[in-house]
């Protein structure tokens, strides 16, 4: 209504672009928007021709005859020049993404890439950092050497930030080393990877399908790296195969195996590897079933995701019923997973590297706060301190058969939980880890430049790395909590992620690695003050 769009107007938050477009669509003026926003009109035109372009392609008529302006070339340049996605314009035409694209580049209507102009002007640029759009002149003049792109992390968010970047970069030192070419794609400014002399080419893009296909078609790649970006580029790697693209490293297929809960059930219990009890629902009377064959409490999350978003650790099914309704929209194309919740457990993480036919453990990290607080918050000690050698060489072991049998070529990350002494996997992920740089720091192996060489056909032999490095000191790795900043945030750390940053302590005992640690998080050990005790059951 007008009422609550007023109301949603006047105060500025991360949404408010999306009201802007509904005031426009309820027919509120420039000025009247501008005097509740205080933007001024400039932009606000901006956005109403965008919205009225919108109404132009959706049209009053049917969706067919929407479909058949779109499919001339002066329509379908006119949008993608006011920035329209193809899968927006399907969505407003009724069509699908690939059916926009295909007609898209039949029409002749292809995105053309700029410089930035690092120079301010004073002289001419030639740096190779280039933005994509819809004018007449393209200054991208692809070389004819062999070239990789990577696909970076994307925006700095709480579960994907800086650890994912260094990975990036060091992918791109690595083969740069090896020959080749490296072209990156990212659209965060705040990164080392989008330094404009980090990669050969710098492709300041959004990490879309749409985007990736575009730069591809115009660099011709020998292949794409998804490994080094965290979920974002990992989520691109079938629909990027699925049109052509040779994906480095572990396949799209061995992706999907690790990644979708029934196949990757069906990998542990080939192996005869223990797992929680779980399942997948696609409603909450599904979820309710699961969760009362298995018991509570369950863990309950969409699929997919990562940084445990809308991840909850639920007791009764009044809680999941809560949660079904406010934290997600489960759909057979959405499913939630539900999980048997292990308390009192140890959780372990496991950072290894794998050439198809040799699987090297790069670190193995004993978390320090119970199974059920994500692993990017809890702080973790490399080695372990408190876990036998016989359940160590297990996990070892475990990891090494999941990493063969998933056809791993590159890193992967393996999250164990360890309850009356018996090893359960809780998930797998055939990518690099926001731990890699830790781990890497810790054991003085670069493994994400060990893991792009990898890649691109190297052996581990041939790189002089063939067993786990044991360390004669202790590393321990804190999270960095942002409660100082956002004072409304419950403090009480659960699975889904709240830290943005992270310390290391290095010391020759776990004691006082664990001391510096918390210096370094804190910035002081307190010696008095305040201390929180939860006797809640929960």
């Amino acid at each position: 209504t007008l009422k609550s769009i007023r109301e949603r107007l006047r105060v500025p938050k991360w949404d408010r672009l999306f009201h802007i477009a509904d005031a426009f669509r309820l027919e509120m003026s420039v000025e009247e928007i501008s005097a509740l926003t205080r933007i001024d009109p400039w932009f606000l035109a901006n956005i109403r021709q965008i919205v009225e372009a919108e109404a132009r392609l959706r049209g009053p008529e049917t969706e067919r005859s929407s479909l058949r302006r779109l499919l001339m070339a002066p329509a379908m340049r006119e949008a993608k020049a006011m920035g329209f996605s193809d899968r927006r314009l399907a969505q407003l035409v009724g069509s699908d993404e690939r059916t926009i694209r295909e007609t898209r580049r039949k029409l002749g209507v292809e995105p053309t890439f700029k410089m930035v102009d690092t120079c301010a002007a004073e002289f001419v640029a030639y740096t190779p950092y280039l933005y994509s759009t819809y004018e007449r002149e393209c200054e991208a003049n692809p070389s004819g050497r062999k070239k990789v792109v990577i696909l970076g992390a994307g925006p700095n968010r709480i579960g994907q930030g800086i650890e994912f970047d260094y990975c990036c970069v060091h992918a791109v030192l690595a083969l740069k080393d090896m020959g080749y070419e490296t072209i990156m794609v990212n659209c965060n400014p705040e990164t080392v990877s989008t330094d404009y002399d980090t990669a050969d080419r710098l492709y300041f893009e959004p990490l879309t399908l749409e985007d990736v296909l575009n730069i591809v078609e115009r660099e011709r790649p020998v292949g794409a790296i998804v490994q080094f970006g965290g979920q974002t580029p990992l989520q691109l790697a079938v629909p990027l195969q699925e049109a052509g693209v040779t994906i480095l490293g572990t396949s799209p297929d061995a992706i999907d195996r690790a990644e979708d809960r029934e196949r990757f059930k069906h990998v542990l219990q080939k192996l005869g590897l223990n797992q929680p009890p779980n399942g997948t629902a696609s409603s909450l009377a599904e979820a309710a079933r699961i969760a009362g064959q298995i018991g509570y409490p369950v863990l309950v999350r969409p699929s997919y995701v990562l940084g445990g978003r809308a991840m909850e650790l639920v007791y009764t099914e009044a809680d999941l019923k809560d949660y079904m309704e406010r934290a997600v929209r489960a759909s057979p194309d959405h499913p939630v997973l539900v999980d048997k919740f292990l308390e009192d457990a140890i959780e372990m993480d496991v950072d290894a590297i794998s050439d198809g036919k040799t699987v090297v453990i790069g670190g193995i990290m004993e978390h320090i706060e119970e199974a059920g607080i994500h692993s990017g918050d809890s702080a973790c000690s490399l080695p372990p301190w408190s876990v036998s050698g016989r359940l160590l060489d297990a996990i070892r072991e475990q990891t090494r058969a999941m990493a063969l049998e998933l056809g791993v070529v590159g890193l992967i990350n393996i999250q164990f939980a360890i309850k009356d002494r018996v090893v359960y996997v809780l998930e797998v992920n055939p990518r690099a880890s926001r731990t890699v740089p830790f781990v890497s720091k810790a054991v003085g192996v670069p493994l994400a430049k060990l893991a792009a060489k990898v890649m691109l056909g190297a052996t581990l032999q041939e790189l002089g790395f063939t067993e786990e490095r044991r360390i004669s000191h202790v590393a321990v790795k804190e999270a960095v909590l942002p409660f100082a900043k956002f004072p409304n945030v419950d403090a009480v750390l659960g699975p889904e992620m709240k830290s943005t940053g992270e310390v290391m302590g290095v010391d020759a005992n776990f004691g006082l690695a664990f001391a510096k640690s918390q210096i370094a998080a804190n910035g002081f050990l307190p010696t008095g003050g305040t201390a929180f005790l939860s006797v809640r059951d929960h």
